[in-house]
């Protein structure tokens, strides 16, 4: 007869240990989650409680936000992007905000699509772009987190690659908490291929404990949130 592991003796400790009322199944567990954040809707935050609480915590990671309404944000963001000698911008035309933002652009700003395998122009996108702009799907304002649902027309890639990432979100979006993006946009029913969660512009810090942007992803990060408030609760 063979002798117990030490992992086997560990997870037979835990098993003997375990109180007889701990959820045993997916369900029971998602509905012990769900009863603890019910207990929190008489409090949740209003939308514009949201939105500070988004602009917030994204400034606090090292990220610039501006707050403006739907007619106003691209000629604002064409003009922070030639203040900042922005020349090539990555965006997805076929996209009302990607058309929207290249018609608000200086001349001098070329507008560019992820229309080619990156093989065919991996130097030129390292090399040449400048930012990159998507279009979050949702956002969490607990965290300041933006929640993007990367296509072919906008890939993961725009957000990762150029040294600035610019971003838009509308107010009408805005999740309090992670549990309530998941349950709201009912994420269990049908995850898309990924998502990318940005929480502030990349970072990372040595073993000295010295903070530097930019080492795995873009060293700026824009967000602008769209104030469209009448437009409800996110859907």
């Amino acid at each position: 007869m063979n002798a117990l592991t030490a992992r086997e003796r560990m997870l037979g400790r835990l098993r003997a240990a375990a109180p007889a009322t701990v959820a045993t199944t997916t369900e029971e567990i998602d509905n012990r989650i769900d009863a603890h954040y019910a207990g929190r809707k008489s409090t949740a935050p209003t939308l514009d409680e949201r939105v500070a609480s988004m602009q917030a915590a994204l400034e606090a990671s090292h990220a610039e936000v501006w707050r403006t309404t739907a007619s106003a944000w691209p000629a604002l963001l064409a003009d922070k992007l030639a203040q900042a000698g922005v020349r090539r911008l990555l965006l997805a035309p076929s996209q009302a905000a990607g058309t929207a933002l290249r018609q608000a652009l200086p001349q001098h700003i070329e507008a560019i699509g992820f229309d080619r395998p990156i093989e065919q122009w991996k130097a030129e996108l390292f090399n040449t772009v400048d930012a990159g702009f998507t279009v979050a799907r949702s956002g969490i304002a607990a965290t300041g987190t933006l929640i993007l649902a990367p296509d072919t027309a906008s890939p993961r890639t725009v957000s990762l690659v150029p040294p600035l990432h610019v971003a838009l979100v509308h107010a009408s979006t805005l999740h309090a908490d992670l549990h309530s993006a998941a349950r709201t946009e009912r994420w269990r029913d049908g995850m898309p291929t990924n998502l990318v969660m940005v929480s502030g512009p990349s970072k990372t810090s040595d073993i000295q404990q010295t903070l530097a942007y930019g080492a795995h992803g873009p060293r700026q990060l824009w967000v602008v949130i769209v104030d469209d408030s009448h437009a409800g609760s996110p859907a």
